[in-house]
């Protein structure tokens, strides 16, 4: 039964088409087949044929007698001069139509010739020039439609010739940008690469027409303008490209000031989003200051009522998804615009407090919903852009909803593991597949995302308060995150690895070390008891000494050494402190901690003045409280680690240090500084005879007398 209606599906409906194809099958010449396909055309369009009829033409022609026609450059007397083209380029769209065809060599050859088809100049009066465009798209969308046919269509200067189609408003202009969509969606870089002269002439024409636009075909284009922008930098960093900014600022203003369906503002916010992804707020470039802030707050109010409609609203979310995803990364750019210092603000201070009222409700909202669903939607990728978001605002903002905060911390524990364990699972994976889905900006592929990573900045705040710092203990993160402190450090000098994964590893270790050094500080007797602690002192101890051959990575070298010292300290009796490699992480340490200051070429009553070191110069503002606590650190392990003095001694740094104090002015150097160097001064001095000989050979007395240095002063007198 089901073969019977198959056939009768594939039956020729058309009896005249029937009767021509039957002598298009008898054609003996060139002149009857030539008539024969003039009477096929007049009968059916191509996307009229079923597959069965578009295999019979195939079957009576092939290949070879299209080409000549393609190709032929004489035509009967009285004939257009297109005439051959015209009907050769409509077997070709007959034949496009089959995927099978679509992707055959003498297809993909050809598509020069539809490229330069579809900007021939014609009047709508001329159906044959109008037919052969016509069908020049049809074989483009053919093509287009099989697995490779973006790639074949870009190689082959598709994309030039379609700018041009649209931008000279040539017959089918619309399909032109159709495919062209298409194209920018699938392989935007390499259209960018391949063709940035004519993108960037169409991107200014659709930004212009947007911010014209009145009528409904803004709402149009409005949908397809995040396709076509460019990859960053470009729009900040060309005239062009901010001059379509501010087109785009006009038109996205008409929009959202006005009221709308959600099906009208949607496609607006998205458009938004993607600019707020690309550029934080700087995208927004209109006539003043007082406009700019306007547009930012306004669109951040709207992108905030959207997230709380949708999110209490008992109805199912799925339809929405992704324009509430867009409405996220809207707020996020609100939260920076409110928290970033900045010589001249967006926002004003009344701004900045209204938005964060709007945008608290927001997270609010955020809150009450992964309460509600967060444990039965895992695998909803929809859950990992709410944490994104909640973990935006709880970098910036943790005295605000802290009681929710907490009754939340066990969940987005849990989805954090649950998330880092299923991206093991992916790392696993074959390469070739793990890293399609690492590299991957769609949802729904196998690649679980960075929850850690979202919320560390929130961690490192919530880990400095006893609240939720006990539930954060309960619920094992220290043990979480030592495993996730691995991974990123196998992520981060890993070969193959994207350099944007590699950066994003590099801020995720810092952070990591922000929340472990609370941790230290907070809980000393948790360090001692946690298994996780010993582990990670391990790591601390085989990477410092690695990280510092690599150049450009002093921030992490800071934060490595200071939480290593730190929690040396307790656990001084550990046998991980008497290990082989123990001794090259203080090494690495000292060589840190040792290479800060140095004499200038500037003098103060005849001596040179103490500076920073060219590359602590550029960190220090990041580094400088790490350095003076793993000065303290350091000096606080000398008497539990007795070989550490030893170690000083050899390394040169206690000699260096007295030589510096001795040849810069004792006015260039701060307080803080003396008082670290003190510290360090009396461990030696009471730790090793060694050291306190050398302190009193190089005038040591004389520096703390010089230096206000009472307490060395005091040490070294009771020593004597």
């Amino acid at each position: 039964m089901p073969d019977t209606a198959e056939k009768q599906s594939n039956e020729v409906k058309n009896p005249a088409l029937e009767k021509c194809l039957e002598v298009l099958k008898g054609a003996q010449t060139d002149s009857e087949q030539f008539a024969a396909l003039l009477l096929v055309t007049k009968c059916a369009q191509a996307e009229e044929l079923n597959n069965e009829m578009r295999r019979t033409i195939f079957d009576a022609v092939g290949f070879t007698f299209p080409n000549r026609l393609l190709f032929s450059s004489s035509v009967p007397d009285g004939c257009p001069s297109h005439l051959f083209r015209s009907l050769g380029v409509t077997l070709l769209a007959c034949f496009c139509t089959d995927p099978a065809l679509a992707v055959h060599p003498q297809v993909i050859n050809k598509i020069p010739i539809f490229n330069e088809t579809v900007n021939t100049p014609c009047q709508s009066g001329n159906k044959e020039l109008v037919s052969m465009v016509e069908d020049a798209y049809q074989c483009l969308l053919g093509i287009l439609a099989s697995p490779q046919g973006a790639k074949n269509l870009i190689s082959h200067g598709s994309l030039p010739c379609l700018c041009q189609a649209y931008l000279n408003r040539n017959h089918c202009w619309e399909k032109a940008l159709q495919i062209l969509t298409s194209l920018l969606t699938v392989l935007p870089t390499k259209c960018w690469k391949k063709s940035c002269t004519d993108l960037q002439l169409l991107l200014t024409r659709l930004s212009e027409e947007f911010s014209k636009e009145e009528g409904e075909r803004k709402f149009q284009l409005v949908d397809l303008l995040p396709a076509f922008l460019p990859p960053l930098p470009v729009l900040l960093e060309t005239s062009w490209g901010e001059e379509c900014l501010k087109q785009l600022c006009k038109g996205l203003l008409k929009i959202l000031s006005n009221k709308l369906s959600i099906s009208q503002r949607d496609p607006a916010l998205k458009l938004g989003a993607c600019l707020a992804n690309a550029y934080g707020s700087s995208w927004i470039i209109v006539e003043n200051k007082v406009e700019r802030s306007r547009f930012l707050a306004l669109i951040v109010n709207l992108a905030c009522v959207e997230v709380r409609m949708a999110l209490e609203d008992p109805e199912p979310l799925t339809s929405r998804q992704s324009s509430i995803t867009a409405c996220y990364a809207l707020v996020e750019m609100g939260i920076q615009a409110c928290t970033k210092e900045e010589k001249r603000p967006v926002l004003g201070q009344e701004q900045k407090l209204q938005l964060i009222g709007v945008m608290q409700e927001a997270c609010a909202s955020i809150i009450h919903y992964l309460q509600q669903f967060g444990w039965e939607m895992q695998e909803d990728p929809f859950l990992l852009a709410s944490i994104r978001l909640l973990g935006a605002w709880l970098a910036e903002e943790t005295a605000c909803l802290k009681l929710e905060v907490i009754k939340l911390l066990p969940y987005l524990v849990h989805y954090m593991r649950t998330c880092h364990q299923r991206s093991v699972i992916c790392r696993n994976l074959p390469k070739e597949v793990s890293q399609v889905a690492l590299l991957s900006c769609s949802w729904g592929t196998i690649w679980p995302g960075d929850a850690i990573r979202f919320l560390l900045p929130a961690l490192c705040h919530l880990s400095a308060e006893e609240a939720p710092r006990k539930v954060l203990i309960s619920e094992g993160v220290p043990v979480l995150l030592c495993d996730y402190f691995q991974q990123q450090w196998d992520v981060l000098f890993a070969e193959d690895e994207p350099e944007g994964m590699q950066s994003a590893a590099e801020l995720s270790l810092q952070t990591c070390c922000g929340v472990f050094l609370n941790l230290v500080v907070t809980e000393p007797t948790l360090v001692g008891q946690e298994s996780s602690f010993v582990l990670l002192l391990k790591h601390l101890m085989q990477c410092l000494p690695t990280l510092l051959t690599k150049e450009g990575h002093l921030v992490l070298v800071a934060n490595f050494a200071t939480l290593g010292l730190m929690m040396s300290r307790l656990l001084a009796e550990n046998s991980v402190l008497h290990e082989s490699n123990s001794q090259e992480f203080f090494k690495a340490t000292i060589h840190f901690l040792s290479h800060s200051h140095v004499p200038s070429c500037q003098t103060d009553a005849g001596k040179p003045v103490i500076m920073l070191s060219e590359s602590y110069a550029e960190a220090w503002e990041e580094i400088s409280e790490l350095w003076f606590l793993g000065v303290q650190a350091f000096s606080n392990c000398v008497h539990l680690l007795p070989w550490l003095s030893t170690l000083v001694l050899s390394s040169g740094w206690l000699q260096e240090s007295l030589c510096l104090l001795d040849n810069v002015s004792p006015k260039s150097v701060d307080s803080d500084l003396v008082t670290a160097l003190q510290g360090m001064l009396i461990e030696l001095a009471q730790s090793n005879s060694l050291c306190r000989d050398v302190i009193r050979k190089k005038g040591g007395a004389e520096k703390a007398n010089l230096y206000g240095m009472a307490a060395l002063e005091q040490c070294l007198a009771e020593l004597s």
